[in-house]
């Protein structure tokens, strides 16, 4: 399983790389992920509900782990690969949409 989330880590934080206005690092550990997303001119609560409401992605808002948290989303990779890989796929469009 570890080997699993490592590939899905890498995956999806390569697939958010690939957004406009987003900016992942790979995680060290979790099967979360935690991307940077000043860039794309939204707040993080916002676009998290945006994201859940639009395009049927979940992400956590960064605001939810404090002030300092403002700027990021959390993603959690614990699931398919063909599921995140939709989950790209469907962020990616609506930021071509939206931003």
């Amino acid at each position: 399983m570890c080997a699993a989330f490592q590939q899905r880590s890498e995956v999806f934080s390569a697939g958010l790389n690939r957004i406009k206005g987003f900016s992942c690092r790979m995680p060290k550990g979790a099967f979360y992920v935690f991307p940077n997303i000043t860039k794309t001119g939204w707040k993080s609560k916002p676009l998290a509900d945006a994201l859940l409401e639009q395009t049927g992605v979940a992400a956590l808002s960064g605001t939810a782990f404090g002030q300092f948290g403002e700027g990021y989303l959390r993603f959690s990779v614990a699931n398919s690969l063909e599921n995140l890989e939709e989950a790209l796929r469907r962020i990616d469009k609506w930021t071509k949409e939206n931003l």
